[in-house]
Parts: C-alpha cells; sequence; structure tokens
C-alpha cells in the first residue's frame, strides 16, 4: 500500500528499499556556478547514449538509474541522498530525463527541427512523471554532447507554452566553444511577454551565425527530483526524506545526475540514493 505515515516510511526504508549507487568520473571543461550534465560521464549510471532521433527515456534507457518498478498502488519515494565531490562547491541534481534529441549542428544558421513536445504523451508512464498538466514541473535545456566551434552565436528558440500559443526564446548564448555536457537552461529565459506561461514544447533552434564547427547538441527535457549541496571538498554530505523533502519517483522515471560546478572540472562524484518503496 502507498507509504502514508512516517512510521511506514522508516519500515520501507528498513525492509522495503533500493539503494542505487551514483559513482561517476569527473569531466573537464565545466564553468564554476553552471550546469553541467553527467549523462555522458563513465561510471554508474552507466554512459548514456548521445541521441539522435526524438526520444522518450525510461528506467530502461542506458545513463538512468535502475530501480524496482513497484505495482500500484505501491510506488517510490527518494528518501535519502548521500554524495562526496573531489571538487567544493557542488550541487548534485537527480533528474527524471523525459525526453531528449541530439544532432543539432554548430554550422548550420537555418531553423533547425527540434521536436520534442510533451503534449499528449502518454507511452512510459509520462503523464505521471510530466507532473502538473501545465509542465510547470518541467526544466527544458539544450544539451551539448560534443563542442561547437569557437566562433560566438546567438541561438532562438521556437517553443510552444501550455496554452498552445507560440513564441521565441531569444539571445541565447553560444559562447566560443561550448564544451561538451554544458547545459543551457531555457525555462528562466522566457520572455515577459509570456510570463505566467510554461514551455510544452521546443520546435526549432536557429543560430545567429555558424560556429565553425558542428559538434552536436540538442534538446533535454527534465523533471527535477532531489538535489544536495557539497559545499567542501572529500567529505560525504547527506540528506534524508525530510530535507530533501521526500520526492515520489514514478513508474519508469530514467533518473540521472548533473552537477552545478564549482570550477573547471565536475569532479568525481561518489554517493548512493536510497528508494523507499511501499
Amino acid at each position: 500500500m502507498t507509504i502514508s505515515t512516517i512510521d511506514g516510511l522508516v519500515n520501507a526504508l528498513g525492509n522495503n528499499s533500493s539503494r542505487v549507487v551514483i559513482d561517476k568520473a569527473s569531466l573537464s571543461n565545466t564553468v564554476a556556478g553552471q550546469f553541467h550534465s553527467l549523462w555522458r560521464a563513465t561510471g554508474q549510471p552507466g554512459q548514456g547514449a548521445i541521441p539522435a532521433a526524438v526520444a522518450n527515456c525510461n528506467n530502461s534507457l542506458t545513463g538512468g538509474m535502475q530501480f524496482t518498478q513497484q505495482t500500484s498502488p505501491a510506488t517510490t519515494y527518494a528518501a535519502y541522498l548521500d554524495a562526496v565531490c573531489s571538487n567544493s562547491a557542488v550541487t548534485l541534481e537527480l533528474h527524471d530525463r523525459l525526453m531528449h534529441m541530439g544532432g543539432l549542428s554548430g554550422t548550420v544558421t537555418t531553423a533547425q527541427t527540434a521536436g520534442v513536445d510533451l503534449n499528449g504523451v502518454t507511452a512510459d508512464n509520462m503523464v505521471a512523471r510530466i507532473g502538473d498538466s501545465n509542465y510547470s514541473d518541467c526544466q527544458w535545456w539544450l544539451e551539448w554532447y560534443t563542442d561547437t566551434g569557437a566562433t560566438a552565436a546567438t541561438a532562438t528558440v521556437a517553443v510552444t507554452y501550455n496554452d498552445g500559443t507560440t513564441g521565441n526564446i531569444t539571445g541565447i548564448s553560444l559562447a566560443a566553444t561550448r564544451r561538451a555536457s554544458f547545459l543551457q537552461p531555457l525555462n528562466g529565459l522566457i520572455p515577459a511577454a509570456a510570463a505566467g506561461k510554461y514551455i510544452r514544447a521546443v520546435n526549432t533552434v536557429t543560430l545567429s551565425v555558424t560556429t565553425g564547427t558542428a559538434g552536436n547538441f540538442g534538446v533535454t527535457v527534465t523533471r527535477p527530483r532531489v538535489s544536495l549541496g557539497c559545499p567542501v571538498a572529500n567529505i560525504k554530505w547527506s540528506a534524508d526524506w525530510a530535507a530533501l523533502p521526500l520526492g515520489e519517483i514514478p513508474n519508469s522515471a530514467c533518473m540521472f545526475p548533473l552537477i552545478i560546478a564549482g570550477s573547471t572540472t565536475t569532479g568525481t562524484i561518489r554517493g548512493s540514493v536510497k528508494l523507499a518503496h511501499g
């Protein structure tokens, strides 16, 4: 049955839980204070593949954390998280990777189709994983898989909002040599004219100029689940269900780690998340 009391939670942690190991190699060429994906970092979970066409992500995908799928009404909760990083001033976040695509080029200056749209997607338990029906629980990103070129450019991202209207997110910086693993958040760049709306789909991406190197980047949409600050290097930090706070992890969730970097590398990150079932 669904966990509904603290006693039930404690019982689940002790008697009906899964511990998922996080052990990711450090990635180079990062920037302090910016988001970087560990999707392509080696270790555990395994290195995720570079996506091509638009695809749903789910629990069976390499790169996501494997956990025991539950039978309704039982579900899964992130009840404990610990981590140690070789760098200081790092924040570890675990997100459910909902959909992604890759193959966008840094040398194409016409509109490149992204086509990532959450509307009407029901496979892979997506309705439960998306959260609120207005998509306010979802975080949208441009994600780099290989470096684009040394010529700085800006990107215009054409989106569809939760009410079905369309618009452009403009002035997104592709600084000289955007590096692999970089994540550019899009939600915070929604213009004032669209205030109060949420992104439902990313339709196209258009660069102002060629960066000089094609590289490979794409669009990823996630749902943030839990996070943990690691302010001092080489010391293990932890948070229990009350501090996380207790977050439900629906079946089919493709849980993966990302980092707010503290320096020019992500640092080696090791830890675990304990998932309580009930």
